[in-house]
């Protein structure tokens, strides 16, 4: 594995193999403190982040190794116009791992046809999120012994929520698996996504209610409405709020139940059900250092390699406005066959 862009990317062994390294580490700390020795991550977060950043920059420090970046883009020279490549071509030759989060799809894969060193997507816009699903399975694994055979309940922004379409994405190597999507109409899953579950076998319902389907759970990953992803802030408006796990609406659901988020929560989640011992999340959000340090123990350790030369593009062949490629223009017009329908390789987005 020489970058983690899209958890899809990943072979179920390269997962096995991934979380067995994972809970040694839980089990034994002590024997993974200099594993990074003299490694170095540039962790670059182009957007607001609490648990990700921090927990890259605490995994880094556990392995033994050393952490510098940006937390916010005005204080590097991407504040005086400088393009992902050259910010890329730049600190890959100071680090040995990089760490990204932008607001834009498709970022990550850009940045990896460019770096000398294997790049993480800490989350690219409302695209992907393959670190937080390693968070996501660990946490699986390691409380129910197990991923196969679920039902799954996926609450929230849908259509925007990156951790639930990585999330997607990752259980389709696992047996058994079904899926209720719990969105309103306009914040569903986007159609690449519902071609994606029907090709690999995976069935699902789309509803728009929580409460009915609550007792039929084995896991529940509610995530937030995501102000930020919304263009029209009416349409923020009207969906803010709509789904609010209470603690009296789990009196309905298994015993054995996780109640799982990504985290930051808004108000999906009301303060009683954090007592709840179904509540997980912030269980989740420590399994995910983790799961980061497993995943750097493997990346930061690997030789450097010069990329090959990739073709010059002259504008944009992607119509999402979020897509890497609107704003950088030089980016080869890469296309990619998802479920017969030929889409932007950078953010998925059909073309």
């Amino acid at each position: 594995m020489r970058h983690l862009i899209d958890f899809g990317d990943l072979s179920r062994q390269e997962w096995d193999e991934l979380y067995a390294r994972a809970d040694q580490i839980m089990n034994h700390p002590e024997a993974y403190l200099d594993t990074c020795h003299g490694k170095v991550s540039c962790n670059l977060f182009y957007e607001p982040s609490t648990r990700t950043n921090f927990s890259f920059q605490t995994a880094m420090l556990r392995l033994g190794g050393s952490v510098f970046g940006f937390a916010d883009p005005k204080s590097s020279s991407v504040a005086k116009g400088e393009s992902l490549k050259d910010t890329i071509k730049m600190v890959s030759g100071y680090a040995d791992v990089i760490v990204m989060r932008t607001p834009w799809e498709g970022a990550a894969k850009a940045a990896s046809l460019y770096s000398d060193v294997p790049v993480i997507n800490a989350g690219d816009g409302g695209h992907m999120h393959p670190t937080q699903t390693t968070a996501d399975l660990t946490t699986i694994t390691r409380l129910r012994g197990s991923v196969d055979g679920l039902s799954v309940g996926l609450c929230g922004d849908l259509k925007n929520g990156r951790t639930v379409h990585s999330l997607i994405k990752a259980l389709a190597k696992f047996k058994d698996i079904r899926f209720f999507l719990i969105a309103p109409r306009e914040l569903a899953i986007p159609e690449y996504l519902r071609q994606f579950m029907r090709e690999h076998d995976m069935p699902f319902v789309e509803v728009t209610g929580l409460e009915p389907v609550i007792p039929q759970l084995d896991v529940l990953y509610m995530t937030r409405i995501q102000r930020e992803r919304f263009i029209d802030p009416l349409e923020y408006e009207r969906n803010k709020g709509i789904y609010v796990l209470t603690r009296a609406k789990l009196a309905r659901a298994r015993e054995n139940l996780l109640v799982m988020h990504p985290l930051p929560r808004v108000d999906e989640i009301a303060v009683d059900v954090d007592d709840d011992p179904r509540a997980v999340y912030f269980q989740q959000a420590r399994f995910g250092m983790f799961a980061r340090m497993s995943l750097l123990a493997d990346l930061a350790n690997q030789p450097r390699l010069t990329p090959a030369p990739v073709e010059i593009g002259h504008g944009p062949i992607c119509h999402n406005p979020n897509c890497i490629t609107q704003t950088e223009h030089y980016l080869p017009p890469l296309v990619k066959n998802n479920s017969g329908v030929d889409c932007c390789a950078f953010c998925d987005a059909p073309l």
